[in-house]
């Protein structure tokens, strides 16, 4: 099969209040060209992690998911109308304090309090290279930044009149309600050894399962991940278009800048 790798325009959309690994700012004029014939539907997005391309495509109506629920419960918070009262300030010693009141806050219950909002919201600006990663027992477990210079924000309430219509859950994508005609755009976790985006993580069998569940949506469907060989056939197998698209590489342990080649993965379009 020729393989088309897509060039990508320059326009970026607006800044999420989040940072996250493998975050699709970059993708959204890509993904804004193959929404705009569809711009009236609900979208779905299964793998929601920091609202870019939903906040780049503004829908009217969206269904937002992520298995995080601390990521989910931050953005509640923001579609409330949402002013964090807590000191932030890049700074180790703070950090390691606000880290473990948060993981206080975890065991006690309290995961879905304005103050554990607040806190995952420092905690992810002020992280080493914005990674959301936690252990077995469900504690947030990621060291220090190296962050020259933040800027956090504490009030959110330019967020809330774009959220007024959007419905976030947490919960496993395969339950999610999908209607024939909605618009479904999925970025699951990379192919790759780390996956330990929530307690739960996200092994080869859940990629299975999500590229069949997404080969059975009547509606518009993209999937961009990592092109890694078993990823490129595994939605080859269900029929899906395949097309390429050099990505930035954000986050690499051995300094390697080159540019990550993903897969755009189209049905019904």
């Amino acid at each position: 099969m020729p393989q088309t790798t897509l060039a990508l325009p320059l326009e970026l959309p607006a800044v999420p209040p989040l940072k996250w690994a493998g975050g699709k700012r970059w993708l959204v004029p890509l993904l804004s060209a193959l929404w705009k014939d569809h711009a009236e539907r609900h979208l779905v997005e299964p793998f929601c992690g920091a609202l870019a391309v939903t906040l780049g495509l503004s829908p009217r109506k969206a269904l937002l998911n992520d298995s995080n629920p601390h990521l989910i419960n931050f953005y509640r918070w923001v579609k409330r109308g949402f002013e964090a009262n807590l000191w932030m300030e890049n700074d180790r010693e703070l950090y390691y304090v606000h880290r473990s009141r948060f993981n206080e806050l975890l065991l006690k219950g309290e995961s879905e309090s304005a103050e554990a909002a607040a806190l995952f919201y420092f905690l992810n600006r002020t992280a080493f290279n914005g990674l959301c990663r936690f252990n077995s027992a469900g504690q947030f477990n990621v060291p220090f930044g190296r962050h020259k210079a933040i800027r956090y924000l504490r009030d959110f309430s330019a967020y809330q009149v774009l959220f007024r219509n959007w419905t976030f859950t947490s919960t496993d994508f395969a339950t999610l309600p999908l209607e024939p005609g909605d618009f479904v755009y999925a970025d699951p976790p990379f192919d790759v050894q780390f996956t330990q985006y929530a307690k739960e993580g996200f092994s080869w069998q859940d990629q299975e399962r999500t590229a069949e569940w997404l080969a059975k949506h009547r509606g518009p469907t993209i999937v961009s991940n990592q092109a890694t060989d078993r990823i490129i056939a595994l939605y080859q197998k269900f029929g899906f278009n395949i097309r390429f698209v050099n990505g930035p590489r954000r986050i690499s342990c051995t300094g390697d800048r080159d540019p990550a080649r993903e897969i755009l993965a189209t049905r019904n379009l």
